[in-house]
This record gives structure tokens, C-alpha cells and sequence, in this order.
């Protein structure tokens, strides 16, 4: 027996209104709207986009739901892993209770795919990792979650490291993950071997954070793509934040596109305003794959952050410039399915400006309804009237998880 819903009266990426038929969680038919039909959830007009995808998120660090704090770090990644060393045990909510508060508004806005790192090394083992595991199982019929075990910390600094991430692994972790090869633990052979062999071990896809500047970035870029042709890793690793890979020349950005799209290496931003990135456009036109993320959220490394990936996608438009219809939806495709499309590999990646991929017969029922003229003027307002929808089941309504 099938498990169907109806939705009724809405407008897909701000389109002509239709009636959607779900059928075990699949988009099955698309109709246009009669007034005359009744039942299902009523769309009253608003608009139906793809459901949001937080692929670059830090639900171990997180601070929402807690008293806002003065911001204590230093500046450098080494700094700030201290700071929130020293202070992230430092509260009465069991650490495991904020993980999860901060992944049910992430659902309540909107976003039901979600990678999150876990934070595992010597001082925390895997104290972190098992909280995200918890909201993960608690919310498993609301979103689909990653988790990526994260070697904040580096991987050569402290001794026993490789041991407490490959117990992660063991643990189920979905995704390794790796850090500044060069400039955090300096010796970016080693810790490639070891990001890589234990992807290879424990069969796992590999992202990697790379914060470094031009020249090295691009140095440790190349690297990587050395391991993924001779794993034959292709569409099985993402470089996240990557700030300054088109800080060297625009020959050097378009090559580096050009080798990006061959290997089927992802990227994910979290729309920083950082002038020396490839350029979105040219990354979607080649087709790379780009996903949006928020980070951390008021944690110990910064104040930014609050749950709400559409908050982010008016950054990410905001941060590049875009003024335009097109590419503020460009924008839109990237927070929601250019991330599920790093998270499932089937998932069709966006192709250029105007591509609005998800809303199609046979595409994943994974929906959010927002109020809104248009999807540009969705990304401007973000509404609270909203309702989410994930795998043909609603799952949060009007700001609050059902």
C-alpha cells in the first residue's frame, strides 16, 4: 500500500500553481491546481522549493539555546580549537541536549540534509562524536544527517589522534575528515596518507577543511587530487570553505575548475566574504558541485549562525554580489539541492544559472514551503510561514518540528 500526500495550491521555484502527488516519498505527479480539490496540505499559494541542505555545519560546537557569551577566541584555527577547548564543557545543559536543540530548528526552518562534523581527538575523544550520533537518531525520521569525524585539532600535533578518529570510524561515521594539510600539521604528505588510507580502510567518503592562503591551497589541492585519480576516489571528496583557491591567477582558477569538475571533487562554502574564491558561476557552468553551510552556530569560534539556511543563502547572494533574479536563485540551487547533491552523488548536481533542479516527477519529496513572491523575494523576506516536508511526510510546520 502506498503512502501518498497531497499538497495542494503551490507554486514550484515561484512557477504556476500546481497540486503535488507524493507517493512513498517520491514526487509522482504534477498537476495543475484545482480549486475544487480538498485534503492534503493546503500550499495556499506559497512557494515549493526544494527542502534546504546544511552540508558544511558544527553541531558538536554549538551554543544555540544557551546565554549568549562574549566571544573569547584567538585569532588562527589552533587558537580557537583552544578556546573552545577550554570552555565547550563549561555549562549545565548536557552537551548532547544543545546538539540536539540546535538540529531541531535546523529541521523547524527548513533543512532536512545535513552534514555535520564531530569534533574527535585526544581531549575530547569521542565525547562530541556520540552527541551528534544521539540528535542523529533522534531525528532520523526528520532529516538525513552525515557525520564526518573532524580532526580539529590536526592530526600529526597530538599523539594517539589517528588511534580515537579510526575509533570513530569504527564507531559508523560516515565521512573522514581532514584539516590544513600544510599549514596546521605540517607535513601534508603524512596527513593525506592517513586522511586517505582510512577513508580507503573503512570505505567513506573524505572532506577536507582548507583554510589555507593561495599558493598553498592550491599546493595541497593538488595533492589531493593526486590521491583521488590514483584511488579512483572520483565524486567522493569535498574541500570545504577553500577561501582562497582563486587567489593565484584566473588561469590557475580556471584549470583548477577544469580538474574540479573531471575528478567530480565537491566544494561547500559557507558564504564567507572572501574575495579570492572560484567564482560560483564559473564552478556551477563546469559542473562542480557546490553546497552551503553555516558553520558553526554562537559557538566558542564565533557569535554568526541560527539555524536558518535561508538566512545563509541571503548571504551567500549577499557576500557575491548577485543583484540579479537569476543568480540570487543560483543561490538558492546551491543551499538546497547543490548540497544534497554532495551528500548522494545521485542526486543531480546544479548546472549553471538556470538550472532549478528537486521539483520534477520522480525527484525525492523533500520540500519546504515558504511564503514569498518569488524565490528571490523568499531569500529577501524569509518568511516564517514555512512548512517542511521531508520524504512525503510533514515534519515541522510554521517554525516548529511536528
Amino acid at each position: 500500500m502506498k503512502n501518498s500526500l497531497l499538497i495542494r495550491d503551490v507554486r514550484p521555484w515561484g512557477g504556476d500553481p500546481v497540486d503535488l502527488v507524493i507517493d512513498d516519498g517520491i514526487i509522482a505527479s504534477i498537476r495543475a491546481h484545482d480549486p475544487s480539490t480538498v485534503g492534503g496540505v493546503d500550499g495556499r499559494g506559497r512557494l515549493a522549493l526544494p527542502s534546504f541542505s546544511d552540508v558544511h555545519v558544527h553541531l558538536d560546537s554549538t551554543r544555540i539555546g544557551l546565554p549568549f557569551r562574549p566571544h573569547t577566541g584567538a585569532p588562527g584555527v589552533w587558537a580557537m580549537m583552544m578556546n573552545d577547548r577550554e570552555n565547550w564543557r563549561d555549562t549545565d545543559v548536557p552537551h548532547a541536549q544543545i546538539v540536539a536543540t540546535t538540529l531541531e530548528r535546523m529541521i523547524a526552518h527548513g533543512t532536512t540534509r545535513v552534514r555535520s562534523f564531530a569534533q574527535v581527538d585526544v581531549d575530547c575523544r569521542l565525547e562530541k562524536f556520540e552527541s551528534v550520533v544521539a540528535a542523529k537518531e533522534r531525528f532520523r525520521d526528520h532529516a538525513d544527517v552525515q557525520i564526518m569525524v573532524f580532526p580539529q585539532a590536526g592530526i600529526l600535533l597530538e599523539e594517539g589522534t589517528p588511534t580515537v578518529l579510526e575509533e570513530a570510524l569504527r564507531e559508523g561515521a560516515d565521512v573522514m575528515g581532514g584539516i590544513d594539510p600544510c599549514q596546521l600539521d605540517r607535513d601534508p604528505v603524512r596527513h593525506l596518507d592517513i586522511v586517505f588510507g582510512l577513508a580507503e580502510k573503512y570505505q567513506v567518503d573524505v572532506d577536507i577543511h582548507l583554510h589555507e592562503p593561495s599558493h598553498l591551497a592550491v599546493f595541497s589541492t593538488e595533492l589531493i587530487m593526486e590521491r583521488v585519480r590514483a584511488l579512483g576516489m572520483q565524486g567522493r571528496v569535498n574541500l570545504s570553505h577553500a577561501y582562497e583557491l582563486g587567489g593565484v591567477s584566473d588561469a590557475a582558477s580556471r584549470r583548477l575548475i577544469e580538474q574540479l569538475a573531471e575528478l567530480d571533487i565537491s566544494l561547500t562554502t559557507v558564504a564567507p566574504p572572501a574575495p579570492r574564491q572560484l567564482p560560483l558561476v564559473a564552478l556551477a557552468e563546469a559542473g562542480v558541485r557546490v553546497g552551503l553551510g553555516e558553520d558553526g552556530q554562537r559557538d566558542y569560534w564565533s557569535p554568526y549562525g541560527n539555524g536558518d539556511l535561508l538566512d545563509r543563502t541571503w548571504q551567500l547572494a549577499f557576500t557575491n554580489g548577485y543583484r540579479r533574479d537569476d543568480l540570487i536563485e543560483l543561490a538558492l540551487a546551491v543551499a538546497t539541492v547543490g548540497g544534497a547533491s554532495i551528500m548522494d552523488r545521485a542526486v543531480p548536481r546544479v548546472t549553471g544559472v538556470g538550472d532549478r533542479p528537486g521539483l520534477g516527477i520522480g525527484d525525492r519529496a523533500d520540500l519546504v514551503l515558504v511564503d514569498g513572491e518569488t524565490p528571490t523575494s523568499a531569500v529577501m523576506d524569509r518568511s516564517s510561514d514555512r512548512t517542511v516536508i521531508h520524504d512525503g511526510r510533514v515534519v515541522a510546520d510554521a517554525l516548529r518540528v511536528v
